[in-house]
């Protein structure tokens, strides 16, 4: 047994130094928003999500589709281009900016994760990096894209695979951590 086994530790997750915006009574509302009309699947009106989306400070394209269960953390922290696609049971866990090109796919449970925690530190830091999706990249199902990482224009992060660094452009992915397995070619 180490020298700490069995002390309680009540230094974790002291994260008093985040502020995720939008202010308290905005939160509290959102939260109430989204466990109605984006977790519960029973709501299929995309319409109806991008208004709410707006309503809240969500910067928001023309033609985007947002299928039931979607999660999305804090709404002004989200933009996403025209004609994309938020697929079942996406979770955007924004606690920092998340920007969505255009003509992007997010397929069936995918993650984009922009916290994380730090575990050398004494007290399990939050450390927060935003997200991009360039124009035209799609997120396989039940993949994940990591705190601070691009996914450049048109790249393709396969199915449950993890987004560890950068994707570059055209590039297709696959693993976790994902590596490149070739190049995507559009007809």
């Amino acid at each position: 047994m180490t020298e700490n086994a069995g002390k309680v530790r009540n230094d974790l997750f002291d994260n008093n130094w985040y502020n995720p915006g939008g202010g308290a009574i905005k939160r509290f509302l959102w939260y109430f928003v989204n466990v109605v009309f984006f977790i519960n699947p029973l709501n299929p009106s995309s319409q109806l999500k991008i208004w709410l989306l707006r309503m809240f400070g969500a910067q928001l394209g023309v033609g985007l589709v947002i299928k039931p269960g979607v999660n999305i953390k804090y709404p002004w922290r989200l933009s996403i281009g025209d004609h994309s696609w938020i697929g079942e049971r996406v979770w955007i866990d924004n606690l920092a900016d998340v920007k969505i090109g255009s003509h992007c796919c997010l397929s069936q449970g995918a993650m984009l994760l922009t916290g994380n925690h730090d575990y050398t530190s004494k007290g399990f830091d939050l450390m927060i990096n935003p997200i991009i999706l360039e124009e035209g990249v799609w997120i396989g199902a039940q993949a994940v894209v990591a705190p601070g990482v691009t996914c450049k224009s048109h790249s393709v992060l396969s199915i449950k695979a993890v987004a560890t660094k950068d994707l570059d452009a055209y590039g297709i992915y696959q693993g976790s951590p994902a590596t490149k397995n070739k190049n995507r070619k559009i007809l």
